[in-house]
């Protein structure tokens, strides 16, 4: 998707148990390092789950090697021959892709809801092409929170780009009950603290008043739960309506509501190596 913003629309079983695997011992004086990398790691570009999920995995004895339970997330592997998550052999790992979708509200951005409510898989089995790997949503957005909503078939990716410290701004236009002004919405760039929860920089704007009701655009770095709407009803506005307008350089742009479009590959992997370079710095 491209990065501009359109005027006319909103913008951017666990089978049995297995004996647990015995922890590597290095031979007396081997002192040289193994090749490869972490499983969790592994796992989590094969798009398995998130690194941090993974770890949850194998505590729960779901990931095993050579038939072998795995007991630490620190097991070094320099590729994923002979693991399996719940019994079934795990599929080599693709090339990083990313999709766009445009969320609809009423949708639960989950794999699946105890309390029954639809979720955004429901939609997803129609919006992606056939033959797309399996997707996790790159952050989430409520239930009634409708917008763009990212989706990777890498969970290193997926991870970059949650993480508070890469600083990804994301942009959202929000339609409010009653009165604010501009002035009150420029303090919003020096932070605020509601309720013991310090919310770092938003940059705020007034669009347009439709009667009482107010479109205002929010941009900001953190994403912490409920952040805008919580930020809003502190200044006694209403949220009638929100969406997600754009995640980094990805916007909504046109995309209708309940489809799903795929990122270039070279813009997936320039904005992967942009990533990197601002982590090293």
């Amino acid at each position: 998707m491209a990065d501009k913003h359109s005027r006319g629309a909103p913008r951017p079983s666990r089978k049995g148990s297995p004996r647990a695997a015995p922890r590597p011992t290095p031979a007396a004086g081997d002192t040289a390092p193994r090749e490869g990398e972490r499983i969790a790691k592994l796992l989590a570009r094969a798009g398995i789950a998130s690194r941090r999920e993974v770890e949850r995995m194998i505590g729960e004895g779901r990931i095993a090697l050579d038939g072998k339970v795995l007991e630490t997330p620190a097991t070094i592997l320099p590729n994923l021959k002979g693991v399996t998550v719940d019994g079934n052999p795990v599929a080599r790992a693709e090339a990083a892709r990313l999709f766009c979708f445009h969320k609809p509200a009423g949708l639960l951005t989950a794999e699946r809801d105890p309390r029954g409510r639809p979720t955004i898989y429901n939609a997803l089995r129609n919006a992606l092409p056939p033959g797309t790997p399996r997707v996790m949503p790159i952050g989430r957005l409520d239930f009634n929170t409708e917008g763009l909503l990212l989706l990777t078939n890498d969970g290193e990716l997926k991870r970059a780009m949650e993480l508070p410290s890469s600083g990804i701004p994301r942009t959202y236009r929000a339609r409010a009950h009653g009165d604010i002004s501009q002035p009150q919405l420029e303090d919003l760039i020096d932070g605020i603290t509601i309720e013991g929860i310090h919310y770092g920089p938003i940059d705020a704007h007034l669009e347009r008043r439709t009667g009482r009701n107010q479109w205002i655009e929010m941009t900001l770095t953190e994403g912490k739960n409920r952040e805008v709407r919580r930020v809003l009803e502190h200044l006694g506005l209403e949220v009638s309506r929100l969406l997600r307008l754009a995640y980094g350089p990805f916007a909504l742009g046109d995309l209708p509501r309940g489809a799903a479009a795929e990122i270039k590959q070279v813009e997936v992997e320039r904005f992967r190596k942009q990533l990197a370079r601002e982590s090293k710095a």
